[in-house]
């Protein structure tokens, strides 16, 4: 059974910072050209948004759970994963403390740690909904292969809707999903189902 992997310790790395990179150079065009007003308020923004929401994860895991009873490890690491990334994204906000962008008209403003030194509140780096959402989309990768890119493509989906509604940065979601894939990648190395029917499309890297 092929394992979900990361790549070397400083080929993930440097991939990672060539990717924010990247994702920090265009914050200034994504502020001003993926906006869409009012996304939240529509049912697809709504319905994306929720891919990165915990307790979603947390249901369907319960729901998997009672469906495989005699081995609920796909259920704790479709549960644990997202919940473990969503807590490590808190913390780095509270580290790195850049301001979300429409607070300062899409400026990179970082707040003092003297100003509410442990509330994560109007930070946005990385974003928690992007964090989240990948991680539990690459642990979904994993159990079921075939349907990998809809989970993937719910994760990117949500990641938009951030930029979309001007609430993160395109560096902000970027960061969340190096972040989610990073947490999911680890679990699943170190708790994958010991026993798993073989899938025709397992041999293909999601």
């Amino acid at each position: 059974m092929r394992r979900l992997t990361l790549p070397r310790p400083a080929v993930f790395l440097f991939g990672a910072a060539v990717l924010l990179t990247l994702a920090s150079l265009a914050d200034p065009w994504a502020y001003q050209h993926l906006w869409v007003q009012g996304v939240d308020g529509h049912d697809w923004g709504r319905a994306l948004r929720v891919m990165g929401w915990v307790p979603l994860w947390w249901a369907l895991a319960a729901g998997m759970a009672l469906q495989s009873p005699r081995d609920r490890r796909p259920a704790l690491l479709l549960a644990g994963a997202p919940t473990l990334a969503g807590i490590l994204g808190e913390a780095l906000k509270l580290v790195i403390r850049r301001e979300r962008p429409a607070a300062n008209a899409g400026a990179y403003v970082f707040r003092s740690f003297a100003d509410r030194p442990f509330s994560s509140t109007g930070l946005g780096m990385p974003s928690s909904h992007v964090v989240v959402a990948l991680a539990a989309a690459a642990i979904l990768a994993r159990l079921w292969p075939r349907t990998r890119w809809i989970g993937y493509g719910l994760a990117i989906g949500c990641a938009l809707t951030r930029v979309f509604a001007r609430a993160h940065f395109l560096s902000d979601v970027v960061a969340g999903a190096i972040v989610g894939y990073a947490v999911a990648a680890l679990l699943w190395q170190r708790f994958a189902p010991a026993k798993s029917a073989p899938h025709p499309s397992a041999a293909h890297p999601i």
